[in-house]
C-alpha cells in the first residue's frame, strides 16, 4: 500500500458537459431532463484543487495475480501524478475491499477512485455504489479491466505486468479529468407491451397487471398459448397442458388492466425507455379484448387441444354487436380457431401503443427438417416429435399394437438432436446459411417422456433411443431416463461425425424403416433397428422478431436468439434500456424456466415503471452549439434514429441537438464532427488524448 497526501479534499468540481451548450438553443419538446453544462466563463477563474486519486488493484483470487505482478502495478501507480493511495486486495469486490475504498475516501480525502480488476460489466455498479455511499459523485469512478484484457489474454511475466501498468496509468490520466455527472431523468408511461402470448407472455402480463401496470398483450395467432399448446402433458409435473394454459389465460382475463390483441404483428418500435411507441398491424378480423369486451362476454373461450386457448368470437360465434372484440371476415387458419399465419393481403388496421417498457416473449419455432433429412417427407413414417405427441394423445391405453396411418406400430425409434448440435461440414446449412450448433436442452427429456408414454400406454411396442448425449438436466427429468431404461428401451449412442441413417424398408419386409448407427456404448458396433415409426426430436429455433431487432437495434447472439446483457447479473435485460426478454425468445428453456424468466422480466419492468420516472447513465453525446456548424454529419452517422437531429436556431442557423434518452454513447457522431463540437460525457476527447499520452509515456520509459 502506498499513500500520498498532497492537498485537501475537493468537494465541488465543474460538471462535465452532458447536454447541449446553450447558444440560443431552440425549445425541443420531448427531450428528457439532463444536467446542463456550466458556463465556461463562470468557471474559468475558479481555481480547483488538484484531484486526489485512489488506485486499487485486485488479485481476483489468483485470476489476475497468477499472471500479473499486482503489487508492482500498485507501486508504480503510486508514483503517478495525483495518486494519493494505491493498494492491492485479494477480492476488491468483497465487503472488506469495498470497506477499504470507503475508509480511504473518508480518511485520505479521495475524490477519484480507480479499480483495476475484472470487466466493468461485472462490478462497475458495485464500485459506483461505494462512492455514492461515501458521499462522492458515483461517476468519479474509473474501471480498468486487467483480467479479461490482460491476465486472461497475455502470457504471465513482465509483458502482462507492463500492460496492466500502462492501462492503470491511462486510467489515472483520465480520472484526473473526470467531472461529476448527473443521471438523465426520463418520465415513464405506466404501460408495458408484451410481445407473444405463450407461457412467458401470459405469465408476464398477469404479473405486471397485478403490480398495477397496464399491459398490451400482442399475439400473432388467433389462439393463446404458444408452443405449449402442441403438448399433451407437461414434464415433470405431468399436468395436462390445457389445464396449465387455461389457468394462465384465466389469470390474464381476470386482470382489467390487460388488453389482448390477437392476430396482431408488431411492425416497428420507436422511442426510448419510458416512452416507446409500438406500431401494431392487426387484420380487421383480429380481436381486441379489453376490460369492456370481457365484461360483455366477448372474451369467452376454451382450450382446444393442440390449438390453444381459442375465443368464441374467433371461432365464429359469441361476439356481440356492442363488444369491442369484433371480427370482420374469416379467421386466419381454419374455422376451428387454428392459429394459422397472418395474411398480408387481409384488410388491416394499424394501432400505435404508447408504453414505458417492452417485454419480448415471442417464443420459438420448431426446427423443420429439410426434405430427405433422416428420411423426412420421403418416408411417411418419419415424423417430428410434436406430430408424434399429437398422434400418441389419441392412442388409448391397452394391450396390442396401435395403428399409425392404417398400419400397426410394433417398434418406434427416437432420434435426438435433429436441428440441434449441428456440426459444420456434417449438417447442411439452412436457407439462411446457418446451422444450429447449440443444444436445445429440452428435447432429451421431451423424447424420454414420449418413450415413457408409449411404454405406459402400449407396453408391447419396442422403443429405441438414438442419442448423442442424454441431457436430462432439470429436477425430475432424470426419472424419465430411468423409467425408459427399466421399461426396456434400447439406447444407442452415436457421435456427431456419424449420425444415424434412415432407409426405407423393402416392400413385404414388415417394418417401415431401418435405422442404422454406430453405437459408442459397444465400441463402434453397427446397430440396425427395424421400426414402424421414426420420431425426430426436433430442436428450437428463434422466432422471427426482426421488426423489433431492426427498430431497436436489439442484440442477437451467435445462436440468433436475443442476447441478454449478462446471464447472471442482468439475465432478462437487453442492452436497450426498457426492453426485456422472457422465455424462449432468449434461448431454449423448459416451461418452468420460461415462467421464472417471465416473472423476472415483469418484476424488472414494474420496478422501471412504478416510480413514474427512470434515471439513466449520463454517458451520452452533448453538443457545443457555439462550435456546431450544422453539417449534419453526426445525424447521418448516428445509428439510432432520433438520437441526434438538426434543429433551427433563432439566429437562422441549424445546429445539432441530442436526445440523451435515445443516445447510446457509441461516439460515432464524435468521430465525424469536423468542428469537434460534439463530445461524450464521461469519455471526452481530451480524456482519450490524456489516456493515449499516458500509454505512450509508459512505453518510452527506461526498462520497458
Amino acid at each position: 500500500m502506498s499513500t500520498r497526501d498532497e492537498s485537501p479534499r475537493a468537494h465541488d468540481m465543474p460538471a462535465e458537459g452532458s447536454n447541449d451548450t446553450q447558444a440560443g438553443t431552440p425549445d425541443v419538446a420531448g427531450t428528457p431532463d439532463v444536467a446542463g453544462t456550466p458556463d465556461v466563463a463562470d468557471t474559468a477563474d475558479t481555481e480547483t484543487p488538484p484531484p486526489r486519486i485512489g488506485v486499487y488493484v485486485c488479485h481476483c483470487g489468483g485470476n489476475i495475480s497468477d499472471v500479473v505482478d499486482v503489487q508492482k502495478v500498485a507501486d508504480l501507480a503510486a508514483q503517478l501524478p495525483n495518486v494519493v493511495v494505491s493498494r492491492t486486495n485479494t477480492f476488491m469486490c468483497s465487503d472488506p475491499g469495498q470497506t477499504a475504498i470507503a475508509k480511504d475516501i473518508a480518511d485520505q480525502g479521495l475524490d477519484r477512485v480507480i479499480v483495476a480488476a475484472c470487466s466493468p460489466k461485472l462490478h462497475e455498479t458495485t464500485f459506483r455504489n461505494v462512492l455514492q455511499r461515501s458521499g462522492l459523485n458515483p461517476y468519479l469512478y474509473e474501471s480498468v479491466n486487467i483480467r479479461e484484457q490482460v491476465s486472461w489474454a497475455t502470457a504471465a511475466g513482465a509483458d502482462a505486468t507492463a500492460k496492466a501498468t500502462s492501462l492503470v496509468a491511462a486510467a489515472v490520466a483520465k480520472a484526473a479529468r473526470l467531472s461529476p455527472l448527473e443521471p438523465i431523468r426520463v418520465d415513464t408511461t405506466a404501460r408495458a407491451v408484451v410481445v407473444g402470448a405463450g407461457v412467458a407472455g401470459l405469465r408476464a402480463a398477469s404479473d405486471l397487471a397485478r403490480a398495477g401496470i397496464e399491459v398490451a398483450l400482442v399475439e400473432r395467432a388467433a389462439a393463446l398459448g404458444g408452443n405449449a399448446s402442441v403438448l399433451d402433458h407437461l414434464f415433470p409435473s405431468e399436468e395436462p397442458a390445457g389445464d396449465v394454459l387455461t389457468r394462465l389465460v384465466d389469470d390474464v382475463l381476470a386482470q382489467p388492466r390487460v388488453t389482448i390483441y390477437t392476430e396482431a404483428l408488431v411492425e416497428s418500435v420507436s422511442g426510448y425507455v419510458g416512452n416507446f411507441t409500438v406500431t401494431v398491424r392487426q387484420p380487421t378480423h383480429g380481436l381486441v379484448l379489453d376490460d369492456e369486451a370481457r365484461r360483455s362476454g366477448a372474451a369467452a373461450g376454451r382450450f382446444v387441444p393442440f390449438q390453444g386457448y381459442v375465443f368464441d368470437a374467433a371461432r365464429g360465434g359469441g361476439a356481440t354487436e356492442t363488444a369491442r372484440a369484433q371480427r370482420v371476415g374469416p379467421v386466419s387458419g381454419d374455422a376451428s380457431g387454428d392459429a394459422g399465419a397472418l395474411d398480408a393481403e387481409a384488410p388491416a388496421a394499424t394501432v400505435e401503443i404508447e408504453a414505458g417498457a417492452v417485454i419480448v416473449a415471442a417464443g420459438f419455432d420448431h426446427y423443420v427438417p429439410r426434405k430427405g433429412e433422416y428420411g423426412y417427407e420421403r418416408i411417411p413414417q418419419v415424423v417430428t416429435l410434436p406430430d408424434f405427441i399429437r398422434w400418441l394423445s389419441s392412442v388409448e391405453p391397452g394391450a396390442g399394437l396401435p395403428d399409425y396411418d392404417g398400419s400397426p406400430v410394433a417398434g418406434v425409434a427416437f432420434i435426438h438432436c435433429v436441428g440441434s448440435r449441428q456440426a459444420e461440414g456434417i449438417n447442411k446449412p439452412q436457407p439462411d446459411g446457418h446451422i444450429n450448433e447449440y443444444c436445445s436442452r429440452v428435447c432429451c427429456t421431451a423424447a424420454l417422456q414420449a418413450i415413457c408414454d408409449v411404454q405406459a400406454k402400449r407396453p408391447d411396442v419396442a422403443t429405441y433411443d438414438f442419442y448423442q448425449d442424454i441431457r436430462a438436466y432439470g429436477r425430475g427429468h432424470e426419472e424419465y431416463y430411468e423409467r425408459a431404461s427399466k421399461g426396456g428401451t434400447v439406447f444407442v449412442r452415436w457421435n456427431d461425425q456419424e449420425p444415424p441413417t434412415i432407409a426405407k424398408a423393402k416392400p413385404g419386409d414388415g417394418p417401415a424403416a431401418l435405422v442404422r448407427a454406430r453405437d459408442g456404448l459397444t465400441w463402434g458396433e453397427e446397430v440396425e433397428a427395424a421400426v414402424d415409426l421414426v420420431v425426430l426430436a426436433v430442436g428450437m429455433q428463434p422466432a422471427d422478431v426482426s421488426a423489433l431487432v431492426d427498430s431497436l437495434k436489439l442484440p442477437v447472439g451467435a445462436d440468433r436468439f436475443l442476447q441478454e446483457v449478462h446471464p447472471k447479473l442482468r439475465p432478462v435485460e437487453l442492452s436497450v434500456t426498457g426492453v426485456l426478454v422472457a422465455g424462449t425468445a432468449q434461448g431454449p428453456k423448459d416451461i418452468t424456466e420460461t415462467a421464472a424468466s417471465a416473472s423476472a422480466a415483469a418484476a424488472k419492468a414494474t420496478a422501471l415503471l412504478s416510480l413514474g420516472h427512470v434515471e439513466l447513465d449520463p454517458f451520452v453525446a452533448h453538443v457545443d452549439a457555439t462550435l456546431c456548424e450544422g453539417t449534419g454529419a453526426c445525424v447521418t452517422e448516428c445509428p439510432y434514429t432520433g438520437a441526434v437531429e438538426l434543429h433551427d436556431y433563432p439566429d437562422g442557423a441549424k445546429r445539432a441537438i441530442v436526445n440523451p434518452a435515445l443516445c447510446s454513447g457509441c461516439g460515432a457522431c464524435v468521430a465525424v464532427c469536423p468542428a469537434r463540437a460534439i463530445d461524450l460525457a464521461g469519455w471526452s476527447l481530451d480524456q482519450y488524448e490524456a489516456m493515449v499520452d499516458a500509454i505512450l509515456a509508459g512505453s518510452e520509459a527506461p526498462g520497458r
